[in-house]
């Protein structure tokens, strides 16, 4: 099974890693802890010490056009919160 994963990268999400160690990433909704705690450490090269996964829901979004309303869903998705080990950074810019 493959996985996707993908740092989040908004203010709140910033200060959360900056405070508390701890980096926030959008993963597939079929991951478990175990799979994204062996993914980041291959990825990124770091100790994890602890997984946090929270599934957020599909939101209902609607749209008027000419053609009338139109009505539809955004897709749920699987956060993680990945605490790393004290003194180990993740840099997500390192590759660009």
């Amino acid at each position: 099974m493959e996985i996707s994963i993908k740092p989040i990268l908004t203010e709140k999400a910033t200060a959360l890693s900056e405070k508390r160690n701890c980096y926030t990433f959008a993963v597939s909704p079929d991951a478990s802890k175990g799979q994204i705690k062996d993914l980041i450490e291959e990825l990124y090269g770091v100790k994890v010490v602890k997984v946090n996964t929270a599934v957020m829901r599909a939101k209902n979004k609607s749209r008027w056009t000419k053609s009338g309303l139109l009505r539809g869903k955004t897709e749920r998705w699987k956060k993680a919160l990945v605490s790393v080990a004290d003194g180990q950074t993740i840099d997500f810019f390192s590759n660009i």
